[in-house]
Formats: C-alpha cells, sequence, structure tokens
C-alpha cells in the first residue's frame, strides 16, 4: 500500500518513526529499485538550526513548507542528491531525511549505478548492505536526482510504500553529518543494522 498523504500531514517525529520499515520505491525505464528504509532523520522548523529553513523561505527550500506527502531533493555539497519527504501541514517547514536503505529489489542496477560514480573508479564493488547505506548513496542508487525535487510520493515513479515489513528495534540519537542541532535526538535508525550510515546505536 501507498502511503497516503495523510501519513505525512502529522508531527514530523511520528512520520519519522513510522517510515522506519516502509519501502521506498523508485521506477525508471531502466528498472523498478527499491529497499527497507532503516535510517532517517527528522528536521524541524525554523528554529531548528539544521533545518534548511531556518534561514526563511528561500526560493531552494521551498518544497519544505509544504504541501506534505511530497519528495524534496537537493544537491548537497555540489556531489550527492538528498532525498526528504515533506511533512506537518503547509506552512510548517519540515521534513524527514531518508539516510539508509536495506536494498530489496533491483540490486544489479543499484550496483551499476553506484559503479558510476567518479570515486569508485579502481575500487572494489560495493557489499549488498552498502549500496544504499548513506543519503547520497541511496539516490544514486535508486535514480533518484533534482528532477523528482516536489515529486509527490503518493503515485507515480517515486513512492513510499507499507509492505507489511517489521520495523525492528528502533533507536534514536543525535543528528550526524551536520554542526548545528546536534544536541536534538532526532536520528530513527533500525538499531544495530548493518545497512545503518556513520554510527550505529547498539540493539536495545
Amino acid at each position: 500500500m501507498i502511503l497516503p498523504v495523510d501519513f505525512y500531514a502529522r508531527p514530523t517525529l511520528d512520520v519519522a518513526r513510522e517510515l522506519i520499515g516502509m519501502v521506498l520505491v523508485y521506477r525508471s525505464a531502466p528498472g523498478t529499485t527499491s529497499g527497507r528504509i532503516v535510517e532517517v532523520e527528522a528536521y524541524i522548523g525554523e528554529d531548528d538550526p539544521a533545518c534548511h529553513a531556518a534561514v526563511g523561505r528561500t526560493v531552494r527550500n521551498a518544497p519544505l513548507y509544504g504541501p506534505p506527502g511530497r519528495a524534496y531533493v537537493y544537491l548537497n555539497y555540489g556531489l550527492h542528491d538528498m532525498m526528504n519527504a515533506v511533512t506537518e501541514e503547509e506552512g510548517h517547514p519540515s521534513a524527514v531525511l531518508i539516510r539508509a536503505l536495506e536494498p530489496l529489489e533491483g540490486v544489479p542496477l543499484m550496483r551499476r549505478r553506484r559503479s558510476r560514480a567518479p570515486w569508485r573508479k579502481g575500487k572494489p564493488a560495493v557489499a549488498d548492505h552498502e549500496l544504499c547505506r548513506g543519503p547520497g548513496n541511496l539516490t544514486r542508487a535508486l535514480g533518484i536526482t533534482l528532477a523528482d525535487n516536489l515529486r509527490p510520493l503518493t503515485r507515480g515513479p517515486l513512492t513510499i510504500q507499507d509492505r507489511g515489513i517489521a520495523a525492528g528495534d528502533i533507536a534514536w540519537d543525535s543528528r550526524i553529518g551536520i554542526r548545528v542541532g546536534t544536541d536534538r535526538p532526532w536520528r530513527a535508525t533500525v538499531a544495530g543494522h548493518q545497512s545503518v550510515s556513520g554510527r550505529r546505536p547498539p540493539t536495545v
């Protein structure tokens, strides 16, 4: 079942927690790729210094302001596309960054896409559990790009689905890869999962 808009139009931390175990799916001409979400981070409002909305509304961050249930895709450091699910009511800038997936469908296609990255030249093949480990790696593996910014997550090529997969034990800790707002424990992971990026909280 594809998650409806109402799923996203709720407090961001609730959405973040319930996205763990859901399946991110991208359908493209080369094929379908998907993965179970095992790591997310919440970014909430203009008073969150790590949220893009901290500077107020701009052309770049306008998708954060709504409507919910759409993708917010941006280019990070000129290298990696990062995919977020916009949350809360329109006008309340918030989103959940999808940080890591456990690959499900289209693993050979994911592998080909990852191998084409310039920084992969001459390096050994990526292990299956690392194909979608990290927000930039998962978008490259699935084929998600800036062209998917503002896409609805409820129809079309990019969706998030409930396939009845158990979430597993969920651990919360501080967000990573940022310099401000690190005191907020808004990163949710499947505890101990090998596809989680950065530090992996232990199984509880």
